[in-house]
């Protein structure tokens, strides 16, 4: 394809402006505009303080209101998008039919996509699995190459809560991205050409997340987990397996770093467990203070039921702490069990009691082999130089 562009110009589409806590997107945009690529953001709607945000950013109509308004908005987006860039508008619209698009659905499909439809771009990436259904054929009316990201919730879980969201889509010109080899054997598994996915591992500041600390004694074990309080997060599972070493005896404080929904289930789970004195329900932190927080812990629990990576984990281990894991999709990669870290299979709070125990009474010397080896790794294999080459070569060799 001809560049339309003296430089290579990245569309990425998200629902909003990703924000500082969002370091994914962030750093991945700002690795693209410091090695010369041009990024705009597609959003659905943008918040008063994302003005300053580093990129172009191009927001989609509000639609919201009162009906009379949302018709005539729709009216005016109608008339705008077979005025303004009436091919790529028509091709859209037969591309949509040909896909046995109803005629109300691609309709909407025009008006909605609008704002998209208006910029010159080399690439449409976006940057979640179901920001691009009902959207499969957009890039093409751009004359543009087009990326999708998939992670762990749009890969896994999408589907079952949508049954067959994904099956236009994976009829497309796609080149994907995904977080592990667990992800993309996964998407080899639908029949996707391997040469069309490529893996991009999550990355971390391993500057800002760098170890100070040598392993200390502690007469209270100190436990801690980053995660948003939903189920798929397995927390309910690793409450169980502290109730357990609680009934041995063991003296310990488990702090749990996250906001969500689940948090009351949780409370009462604890309770019932008779273990919500030994925790801690932080809420949601800054990454300042997630840090502080990590480096009062010796032992990081991530006991998910569904995850596609998590960079909390890499985190805790560029800070030195004993990183303990289920086996769900991505964290086998993650950690590496019994090298810098230890894997153990989800759903089985027995196994990890019994891999928390061992995980104590190791001596200091492998502790600090395990430490040293987790460091080592995330520092050259996750740091954020390294992703953005990767994304770099992504662009520019397919």
């Amino acid at each position: 394809m001809k560049h339309k562009t003296e430089s290579l110009t990245i569309g990425i589409v998200l629902s909003t402006v990703p924000k500082y806590s969002e370091t994914f997107f962030r750093n991945k945009i700002k690795g693209l505009q410091d090695r010369g690529f041009r990024v705009i953001l597609f959003v659905d709607y943008v918040h008063v303080d994302d003005a300053d945000f580093s990129c172009k950013v191009v927001t989609g109509n509000n639609f919201n209101g009162s009906i009379f308004k949302t018709v005539w908005y729709s009216i005016l987006a109608l008339i705008t998008a077979f005025c303004m860039h009436p091919k790529r508008s028509f091709t859209l619209y037969a591309l949509n039919k040909k896909d046995g698009m109803s005629l109300k659905k691609n309709i909407r499909s025009v008006i909605l996509n609008q704002f998209l439809l208006k910029e010159q771009i080399d690439w449409l990436h976006f940057g979640f699995g179901m920001l691009a259904v009902t959207r499969e054929n957009v890039a093409a009316a751009m004359r543009a190459k087009m990326a999708v990201s998939f992670r762990g919730y749009d890969l896994y879980l999408s589907p079952l809560k949508h049954p067959g969201c994904y099956d236009v889509l994976f009829t497309k010109e796609v080149q994907y991205h995904v977080l592990s080899q667990e992800m993309k054997q996964a998407l080899e598994s639908l029949k996707i050409p391997s040469n069309k996915i490529q893996v991009i591992t999550p990355a971390i500041d391993t500057q800002f997340f760098k170890s100070n600390s040598q392993i200390q004694k502690q007469d209270c074990i100190q436990f801690a987990t980053v995660a948003r309080l939903h189920w798929k997060k397995g927390l309910e599972y690793t409450l169980e397996a502290l109730a357990l070493l609680k009934k041995e005896g063991l003296n310990f404080h488990y702090t749990i770093i996250g906001a969500g929904s689940e948090k009351e289930r949780l409370v009462f789970a604890a309770h019932q467990l008779g273990i919500l004195e030994t925790l801690s329900f932080t809420g949601k932190m800054p990454q300042t203070e997630v840090k502080k927080q990590l480096e009062k812990a010796s032992i990081y629990i991530q006991y998910s039921i569904q995850e596609g990576f998590c960079n909390a984990v890499l985190e805790a281990q560029a800070l030195g702490l004993l990183c303990v894991v289920s086996n769900a999709e991505g964290l086998a990669e993650n950690v590496l069990d019994g090298t810098t870290g230890w894997v153990v299979p989800k759903r089985k709070p027995e196994l990890l009691a019994s891999k928390l125990k061992s995980v104590i009474k190791l001596d200091d010397i492998e502790k600090t082999t395990i430490k040293e080896n987790a460091i080592a790794r995330v520092n050259k294999e996750f740091g954020l130089k390294k992703q953005q080459e990767e994304f770099v070569a992504f662009y520019t060799s397919n």
